[in-house]
């Protein structure tokens, strides 16, 4: 099995730049018997009395940087806090990097290039934990996804555009972007139609993606099948979950299940 297996044609004119305008206007596709176009307003009268959505409650930091290295534009994305002040990072241009080189982002808000492996980069902030969460407010702004176009950078609207309504520990890099398209009114009516919410939290990191050899290996490692819909069996939590973004977050559930984290 390659990734040219999954390669399929998608005009730039149906990638949405921007959320539906209410956000629950989006489309949703049912495909229980005849497939139906739908919305996500509809949820309510899809889902069944009982019924357990799973929800994200990840907070997406603003982790797209623009900085300079000896008067040259350098710009960075944060992937995943190492601890010690310590990020990796995805660098444009990567090749002009070394280590030693310091980036500067802003006023008293500087790295130090670390290492460099292709791409990627590790830098070193020397600041303390609110300093920094305090200049990268400052300074960064929404990391949003390649296929979302900006003329130079996400822009102020994006900072409440690429964030859930459920967005409550800051930590990821990438939205869970199934939790985009609920609104406070759809939870209450989703409420009230007898299903409920629970949360977990699970921080999205970008990586490079998978090697063509490795999609069939993880595949079966994970037991991934056709449909993400399905119950998981424990002593503290059976449900039916309608909702995850991803593999990562149904093996979160799993783990969490299996923890008896969640009751």
């Amino acid at each position: 099995m390659k990734t040219s297996d999954f390669d399929f044609e998608l005009p730039p004119r149906l990638i949405a730049q921007r959320p539906a305008d209410p956000r629950e206007s989006a489309r949703l596709l049912d495909v229980r018997g005849v497939l139906r176009d739908r919305f996500i307003r509809d949820l309510p009268d899809i889902l069944e009395p009982g019924s357990v959505l799973v929800v994200n409650d990840t907070q997406v930091i603003p982790a797209q940087l623009s900085g300079t290295r000896d008067g040259s534009r350098v710009g960075v994305t944060l992937h995943k806090d190492e601890g010690g002040g310590e990020w990796l990072a995805f660098a444009k241009p990567a090749k002009r990097l070394r280590p030693g080189d310091v980036v500067l982002f802003g006023p008293d808000f500087e790295a130090e290039v670390v290492t460099r492996d292709g791409p990627e980069v590790r830098l070193r902030f020397p600041l303390e934990p609110g300093a920094f969460r305090a200049a990268l407010v400052a300074n960064g702004a929404a990391p949003l996804p390649p296929y979302i176009k900006r003329p130079d950078h996400a822009d102020a609207r994006d900072a409440e555009d690429y964030q859930t309504m459920f967005a409550a520990r800051e930590g990821a890099v990438a939205a869970p972007t199934a939790g985009l398209h609920f609104t406070p009114d759809l939870v209450s009516r989703i409420e009230a139609s007898g299903a409920s919410f629970v949360s977990l939290t699970l921080h999205a990191h970008h990586r490079l993606g998978f090697r063509s050899e490795e999609i069939a290996a993880w595949a079966g490692q994970h037991g991934l099948t056709a449909t993400d819909v399905r119950t998981l069996p424990g002593d503290r939590l059976t449900v039916n979950i309608w909702m995850l973004r991803k593999g990562a977050d149904i093996r979160a559930l799993d783990t969490a299940r299996r923890a008896q984290e969640i009751a």
